[in-house]
């Protein structure tokens, strides 16, 4: 194996993986309901198990937000999540952390002060074919375009990650 995170995949031990931005209701849901369409476009929704969380606690309870909500509706993605506080026991819990941009990278690290999980804490653009500057941009202040934008960002880098992992499902 390549990478560190990547291990074999199957029923009995299904993929946890947590996609992670700031407060979570924008990018990491966002990512989250499209990563769980894809599996279940591909019928391989047992052999993993998909969050996401934010780096702060501002928003915790709440549903995607409505711009969010309404860019992956458009897509006929449906965004479940509600939004929690990335804790460090996710660091030990997710085969697969994944951080929307550089901020949000170094808030999960500082979780990890023993560098113990640092190989499994990624960028999401790291999956992605076009990385651009690296990160997922704040869709918040850029009205719907910005929203459409990191929707298209996200759905690249899930393609991109999916295929990734699917040569370690074993049936």
């Amino acid at each position: 194996m390549s990478e560190p995170y990547l291990r074999p995949i199957d029923l009995k031990t299904p993929y946890k993986l947590v996609f992670v931005c700031l407060g979570n209701i924008c990018r990491s849901p966002t990512a989250e309901g499209i990563f769980l369409h894809k599996v279940k476009e591909e019928g391989l929704e047992n052999y993993f198990y998909i969050d996401s969380a934010g780096t702060a606690a501002y928003h915790v309870g709440e549903s995607a937000n409505s711009k969010s909500q309404a860019t992956a509706n458009k897509h006929g993605i449906h965004l479940p999540s509600k939004a929690r506080k990335f804790e460090y026991a996710d660091l030990e819990e997710f085969d697969l952390i994944l951080a929307m941009d550089s901020e949000n990278f170094s808030n999960i690290n500082a979780l990890d002060r023993k560098s113990r999980f640092e190989n499994k804490i990624k960028m999401m653009r790291d999956f992605d074919p076009e990385p651009g500057n690296g990160e997922v941009p704040d869709p918040y202040y850029g009205g719907m375009q910005g929203f459409e934008n990191v929707f298209r960002v996200l759905e690249r880098s899930s393609e991109a990650l999916l295929e990734e992992l699917k040569p370690y499902i074993k049936s």
